[in-house]
């Protein structure tokens, strides 16, 4: 959530930073804005608004500048507002800092600050870091008066970070200073390397278009970017030399390519990200620490805990390991009882996800191992498992996850076939062939979509290894189209939730052929006995379902443990095509970020 582009170099900054911000949409924000320094009058240009980054792009001034930097900001502290926008100023506009994350001491160092003469401007913590680095200017200056030194905003900067209890991913722009300062803890920062212009960014999706060279700063890590030169430095201040990472994919990946929305493209891609991803090597050392676990844990957020679950059963079902899955947002509040010779799966899609970071370092705590399930090279989350296991989904823009789920899943599949003690073949090579037919099914399930879209409530049920793609189908009902869905195990609807049930509230029930078909009818006819309208995700040729149900989308047949890949299809297309219908930003969902880096 939230984004940063910045540059320093010899082209005009403007309409680099526009650009940047541009390809960082998807992370999810309320407002927008870009700090440079007028080459003509040497001072600092804020502009900023409520709204989109088009918006700004459509009203801005032009400024001469070659050295800038813009954010994209989803509120935490302070309602969104033209004023509570990023980039923030100190009292004399002579400083610009944007700043992802949450500074929890914000009030007490506020109430000093005040009581030195600072005016603040919004309700946001972040001003206060302005304020901060002002004050330690003023400092320097004062000691300047009776010595040699120089002001230092770097060395402002570091002070500055020693006051604040919190998360940052900080960029400082001054006036007075050839350079920008940078600095990292809690949220990603990553810098990208040109020939005479340098970058930063919250990903590497803001410079792909500029250079597909870039380095990771890592937590407590400064860094002063100027146009020829990167230095970075530790918490302690001593210089740290690190390589640069090559990029594996290009702008171009990052378009529509024809889509009317990025979430339709990146669905159509499942057929090769799933291809592709079943080709990674699952190493020994991976299988070795899964089959010496006391417990193996499997740890995520959202989607990428619903693949999570899939996991569990599966690995539990085929390898017979006994797995423990658990929301990495509350598993850390829970006193987890794990040790050294327990294992943790933590599943990612950007690897930066805040809660699942916190659950890993608490588990390295204990003395546990952990394997990364990640999709970005280089992420944290990847730097900081002891094993990771990379998805190749690519740039995944759509906020709502698609491909980068059914990636996990293929992973997650390989590693149960790699733990069977029976080296149990799931027959994985077929998975890309019966996907391309469920998307076949595109234009049908459009049309099934117009019989729906106007409801105000959606139940999803499945058993077994379909009970969290009912899950999924739900959220991403809910995160694109705004209808409240719930999904229920089958047989828990019974339990209180089908007092709910009417003819206004329709059922997808996940209901192909496998071993719990049987009990799946029972609870379909519970719901047909109410008045329930019921559209079922089964297997094709499936006659029976035809007279239970209100409409049917057919799976091709395969062997039941594929099953949960071709329903997460069928239920994507299905939230996609009803959002389209109620005209959402399908992309860009209503108060939800991409990667979520704050708890």
């Amino acid at each position: 959530m939230c984004g940063i582009m910045g540059y320093i170099g010899e082209k005009p900054v403007q309409n680099i930073l526009i650009q940047g911000l541009g390809h960082l949409e998807y992370r999810g924000y309320d407002s927008a804005g870009i700090a440079i320094l007028d080459t003509t009058t040497k001072t600092i240009k804020v502009q900023k608004m409520l709204g989109r980054v088009e918006k700004l792009k459509q009203t801005m001034k032009p400024v001469a500048g070659i050295m800038g930097m813009g954010h994209t900001r989803w509120a935490t502290h302070g309602r969104p507002s033209d004023v509570n926008a990023h980039p923030h100023s100190d009292c004399k506009g002579d400083l610009a800092l944007i700043h992802n994350g949450i500074i929890e001491n914000y009030l007490d160092l506020k109430q000093d600050l005040l009581s030195k003469g600072h005016h603040f401007a919004s309700e946001t913590d972040t001003e206060v870091i302005a304020h901060l680095i002002e004050e330690e200017l003023k400092q320097q200056a004062l000691k300047q008066q009776k010595t040699d030194l120089k002001t230092d905003l770097k060395k402002a900067v570091d002070t500055t970070l020693k006051k604040l209890i919190g998360t940052y991913a900080l960029c400082v722009l001054h006036k007075n200073f050839d350079y920008i300062v940078v600095a990292r803890n809690g949220s990603p920062l990553v810098l990208g390397l040109g020939k005479g212009e340098n970058f930063f960014g919250s990903d590497v999706t803001a410079f792909i278009a500029y250079t597909k060279n870039a380095v990771y700063l890592n937590d407590f890590e400064t860094a002063v970017v100027k146009k020829d030169s990167i230095q970075i430095f530790d918490k302690s201040g001593k210089p740290v030399k690190r390589n640069s990472t090559t990029i594996n994919w290009d702008v171009e990946q990052a378009k529509k390519g024809g889509y009317e929305h990025f979430m339709l493209k990146e669905i159509f891609e499942q057929p090769r990200v799933v291809r592709d991803t079943l080709q990674v090597k699952i190493s020994d050392d991976v299988v070795k620490l899964c089959k010496s676990a006391k417990k193996l844990f499997v740890i995520a957020c959202g989607t990428a805990s619903y693949a999570g679950l899939v996991g569990k059963y599966l690995i539990e079902q085929t390898a017979k390991i006994p797995v423990e899955w658990d929301a990495a947002s509350e598993f850390r509040y829970k006193n987890p009882l794990i040790g050294r010779q327990d294992v943790l799966l933590v599943i990612s899609q950007s690897g930066e996800t805040a809660d699942t970071l916190a659950a890993l370092r608490l588990a390295k705590e204990k003395g546990a191992k952990v394997i990364g399930i990640i999709n970005v090279v280089d992420s944290t989350i990847a730097r900081e498992s002891d094993q990771v296991i990379y998805t190749r989904a690519g740039p995944e823009i759509g906020v709502a996850s698609t491909k980068a789920f059914s990636a996990q899943l293929a992973v997650l599949y390989r590693l149960a076939e790699k733990l069977s003690s029976t080296g149990k073949n799931l027959k994985l090579d077929s998975l890309p062939a019966l996907i391309e037919k469920v998307l076949k099914q595109n234009d049908a399930i459009a049309a099934l979509a117009k019989k729906y879209f106007m409801v105000y409530n959606f139940f999803f049920i499945g058993r077994n290894v379909m009970y969290p793609i009912a899950l999924e189908g739900a959220l991403k009902l809910k995160e694109i189209s705004y209808i409240h869905a719930e999904a229920y195990a089958a047989g828990e609807l019974k339990h209180g939730p089908i007092a709910l049930v009417t003819d206004q509230v329709p059922t997808v029930a996940l209901v192909p052929k496998n071993a719990l078909y049987s009990k799946m009818i029972s609870n379909i006819q519970e719901i047909k006995a109410r008045n329930g309208k019921i559209i079922a995700i089964a297997t094709e040729g499936d006659q029976e379902i035809k007279e239970h149900c209100t409409d049917v989308i057919s799976l091709p047949k395969t062997d039941e443990v594929l099953y949960p890949f071709l329903a997460t299809i069928a239920v994507q297309l299905l939230a996609y095509h009803i959002a389209n219908l109620r005209e959402c930003d399908i992309d860009k969902p209503r108060n939800l970020a991409k990667s979520v880096t704050v708890e």
